[in-house]
């Protein structure tokens, strides 16, 4: 059973009497609210309310997030209204609390009726305006999924499928890998039994084995870390997730033999310029397998993820992988978006402020891709059919990186073309485009680009619209919707 104890333990920023006071406030006000009410399992509602809460203190939000998140559930199923909680804690957390209550509202089936999209449109909607409301939202999910057995199996089918497509998704989208690999997990356990126990059985099976090899692999590093005077914050075996590993399998015909990163070491060292050097030191004591490094320091992933990954043939010869970070690369990793709250409580009084109000610019300019979004919403009015498609194309799929002349970074959905990319660079970019180039050679309109490519647009001063033909392999709603907006200005569609 989780108390309101666990949940203050959990806090990862620092606690004062105001905080708690608010926290044990919320509590209090919820457990009322929720008298006599129980869940499916026959626990005590109060309890759905406090591993939310818990949720959200493990991945680092602040008081006020935590107590929206002890109150989300009070307006929609109890006779307490949102205006009363708005009197007691005010409005910031009313506010929150409401955002959470409507996203309860949502119900994600297969339908694609004007309500089902103009519900999705709301939820992107309410991550621009205030991300702890979908932050909490998350959470709620994460216990829910935590106790889906209690519930009917039809039901659970359906919960378990729009956490995959929905709630996994955003979750990485944010950052949030501790939240993402939870729902992942749980999700493929109700979605496909048979595989999920063959998968745990396999990881199991395999982690047994290499286990000695990862023991002996951190003596060893330790030892030589410890020679050249690198200092160690953290260095721990790890183990693939169930469903990434699943997949993994999968591009290698069910073959754990060719799965070269389902353990390995993690090592997070205080700076930068240490995670090279660990590379280095890595590198000299075993053996690395060629091709298999991979820097996403110099180049991040496009939800943020920083680190350094390779693979080498570890003790006794089993292959290994090595995953190098500082601190603050790992509760990034981690926790995502919601880490900005961590790293803005580590200065005080004055300096605090001005490192706070520069977090929340980090976090807006993050999120610029909602901004994007919900814009482009705008833009395509009532076309439903081509939201849903674009949705799943521009934030459920992966993302690459690619960058301009001038090492701007571009993000971009996978198979994006040299137009997409001029698209994003500017309208009239996209406009007078004629030819492209890909780390300086010559590549077709439609070249579907690859990760860290530098791609040059090559333009005319007299071309000033688009080709027709371009709307045949573009990828983004943004490139779709400019050009649309062009032809049919000259009347060409």
């Amino acid at each position: 059973m989780v108390t309101i104890e666990d949940v203050i333990q959990n806090l990862k920023v620092r606690l004062n009497p105001e905080r708690e006071k608010r926290m044990r406030a919320a509590y209090a006000f919820a457990l009322k609210a929720h008298v006599g009410q129980k869940r499916r399992s026959g626990d005590e509602y109060i309890q759905h309310s406090l591993a939310t809460a818990l949720n959200v203190a493990k991945i680092g939000m602040r008081s006020k997030t935590i107590a929206a998140a002890l109150l989300h559930d009070v307006p929609e199923d109890t006779d307490v209204t949102l205006a009363e909680i708005e009197k007691e804690f005010g409005q910031e957390i009313a506010f929150i609390v409401d955002g959470v209550t409507n996203l309860g509202k949502i119900k994600f089936r297969e339908s694609k009726e004007d309500l089902y999209v103009e519900n999705l449109r709301k939820m992107f909607l309410a991550m621009a305006q205030d991300i702890r409301v979908v932050i909490i939202k998350l959470a709620d999910r994460l216990h829910n999924m935590e106790t889906l057995n209690f519930v009917s199996p039809e039901k659970r089918q359906r919960i378990a499928k729009e956490t995959m497509e929905i709630y996994t998704p955003i979750a990485n989208r944010l950052g949030i890998g501790e939240i993402k690999i939870k729902l992942e997990d749980l999700s493929f356990k109700f979605l496909d039994p048979e595989h999920y126990a063959h998968i745990k059985l396999i990881s199991e099976t395999e982690f047994e084995a290499r286990k000695k090899s990862i023991q002996r692999a951190i003596y060893e590093l330790k030892r030589e870390l410890a020679k050249e005077k690198i200092k160690i914050l953290n260095i721990h075996g790890r183990t693939k997730s169930l469903y990434r590993l699943f997949k993994k399998m999968e591009l290698h015909d069910m073959d754990i033999n060719k799965v070269y990163d389902l353990a390995g070491v993690r090592v997070i060292v205080p700076t930068i310029a240490s995670c090279y050097e660990t590379l280095g030191i890595v590198h000299k004591k075993f053996r690395p397998m060629v091709g298999r490094i991979k820097d996403y320091i110099s180049l991040p992933k496009p939800n943020g993820y920083q680190s350094i990954h390779t693979t080498i043939f570890g003790p006794d010869g089993k292959i290994l992988e090595i995953q190098i970070r500082t601190q603050k690369m790992h509760d990034e990793a981690e926790f995502g978006i919601a880490s900005h709250w961590i790293y803005s409580e580590q200065k005080q009084g004055w300096i605090n402020f001005l490192t706070f109000r520069k977090k929340k610019e980090e976090i807006r300019e993050e999120l610029a891709w909602v901004k994007q979004l919900r814009e482009w919403q705008v833009d395509l009015g009532t076309d439903n059919k081509e939201f849903i498609e674009g949705l799943k194309l521009e934030f459920f799929k992966n993302h690459i990186l690619a960058f301009t002349p001038k090492g701007d970074i571009i993000d971009l959905p996978e198979d994006a073309t040299p137009i997409d990319f001029a698209y994003r660079v500017h309208s009239e970019v996209g406009n007078r485009a004629t030819g492209a180039k890909a780390d300086h050679k010559m590549v077709p309109l439609d070249y579907k680009i690859k990760n860290g490519e530098m791609i040059e647009i090559i333009t005319s001063k007299e071309k000033k619209s688009p080709n027709r033909d371009w709307l045949r392999f573009v990828r983004t709603s943004n490139a779709k919707s400019t050009i649309r907006k062009h032809l049919k200005k000259e009347g060409l569609i």
